[in-house]
């Protein structure tokens, strides 16, 4: 068993009879240790890879059974008229309410259930599960399946305490939150699911640790710069204009003279880790010539495609940041005759914070000093993740994200999250619903 919790005297959770339901409440989550443990696991040896969107049935369906043992009312959410719902990879939502539907306040836990592929350099199974010196082991450990054990299993230890709620507490498993969220969150809101009518508050279990709470995240705009050259026969490759050359002098451009001045913006906004308070640009993909194919013929490259990720933060208009990245491209095409780009927007996200003084910020950070005994340490994200389709969509601005796991391990390869971690959040989550939903 872990020590007992330590807390601050004359916090509003040690009233006479409260404290003893808090104290039933921790019990619960920490007697629940190995069967969390074992749905996480459960949960990453279903290998739901995210593209082309892998098992999500499967995994839906086993969300579905643990939620119904908890006593929730639950339902699938297909992702219907979206172009990735197909009959190959269906995009299937899990849905599960708790006390009466009017009830409020109400609060939604939500997570994702789609992992990144596990790429190279794993030293164990990615999808085995395996659990050594205190810590799970695979793809999905901290980004984010412990998180989403640890939510359901707040919710667990709330009803196995008896705590009755004044409002309810719902929950949501979904899908291609790695590809922006669009079949799962997004389309929760787009159809009502979760809507500022039926939702006051809502926690996202993604992994910054049992300490932290975070408030938003930074923007990103995606997109795709193409370099047009004009093909000719490789052994006389001056009749032709190579697009991946042309590309070549845009990507030293933007490390040489957009980079520098990147590097000099720094927000305010606490962003972990420290050097992501300073807006980015990665390249994620290079696409030239006839890369790919099987057999290659002598021709030059006419075409070349650049996939950009341009991290900005909130003291950046997004106008500014696009307006940045069309006159760098200008310039360098305008350099030397023949030089033709194009840019294709992907994806834009605005940055996304909850409001200051938020009763759900309070309320997990008093839960973090009684499990933990720390100071709840507040921070921003440096990607992206559901809060921006609650806030923006469903108009629900009380969100945040709180949950187990190292970020720096999320899309690693040994990706893990320790087991007292996970237990911390369960009791952190369940201790913050029972102030937010459970009220004396």
């Amino acid at each position: 068993m872990r020590p007992a919790p330590r807390r601050r005297p004359g916090t509003p959770e040690r009233r006479p009879g409260r404290a003893d339901l808090i104290d039933r409440v921790l019990a619960e989550a920490e007697s629940a240790r190995d069967e969390i443990v074992e749905f996480t696991g459960d949960l990453i040896r279903i290998p739901t890879v995210n593209p082309p969107g892998d098992f999500y049935r499967e995994c839906a369906e086993l969300i579905h059974r643990r939620l119904r043992e908890a006593g929730m009312a639950v339902q699938y959410v297909a992702a219907e008229g979206r172009a990735e719902h197909t009959p190959d990879h269906p995009r299937i939502n899990v849905v599960g309410r708790s006390g009466d539907a009017g009830a409020r306040p109400r609060l939604h836990l939500n997570g994702h259930f789609d992992v990144v592929p596990p790429g190279d350099d794993w030293t164990v199974d990615p999808f085995g599960g395996l659990v050594r010196d205190g810590r799970i082991h695979g793809r999905g450990a901290s980004d984010m399946k412990s998180g989403l054990a640890a939510a359901i299993f707040a919710v667990e230890a709330l009803r196995r305490a008896g705590v009755r709620l004044r409002g309810g507490i719902d929950f949501s498993a979904t899908v291609d939150e790695e590809s922006g969220g669009f079949a799962g969150v997004a389309h929760l809101c787009e159809a009502g699911v979760i809507s500022a009518e039926n939702t006051d508050f809502a926690i996202i279990p993604e992994p910054f640790g049992p300490a932290r709470v975070c408030v938003g995240h930074r923007g990103v705009y995606w997109f795709d710069v193409v370099a047009h050259g004009y093909t000719a026969h490789g052994s006389m490759s001056h009749l032709g204009r190579s697009a991946i050359d042309d590309m070549g002098a845009l990507l030293e451009a933007f490390r040489t003279q957009l980079g520098p001045d990147l590097d000099a913006r720094l927000s305010e906004l606490p962003v972990v880790p420290e050097p992501s308070r300073h807006p980015s640009l990665n390249v994620n993909a290079i696409i030239g010539g006839q890369a790919g194919e099987s057999s290659q013929s002598p021709c030059v490259a006419d075409r070349c495609t650049a996939t950009c990720d341009r991290r900005f933060i909130p003291e950046e208009p997004f106008d500014e940041v696009r307006d940045e990245i069309v006159r760098l491209v200008a310039a360098v095409a305008a350099a030397e005759p023949g030089r033709r780009f194009t840019i294709e927007d992907r994806m834009t996200v605005h940055p996304t914070w909850a409001p200051r003084g938020s009763p759900l910020v309070a309320a997990l950070s008093r839960a973090v000093r009684t499990v933990t005994g720390a100071d709840a340490e507040q921070v921003a994200s440096p990607g992206t993740y559901d809060q921006k389709h609650f806030a923006r969509i469903a108009g629900v601005e009380h969100c945040v994200a709180y949950g187990p796991g190292p970020l720096e391990e999320a899309h690693q390869p040994d990706e893990s999250c320790a087991v007292d971690d996970i237990v911390a959040s369960t009791q952190v989550m369940a201790v913050a619903a029972m102030e937010l939903v459970a009220p004396p």
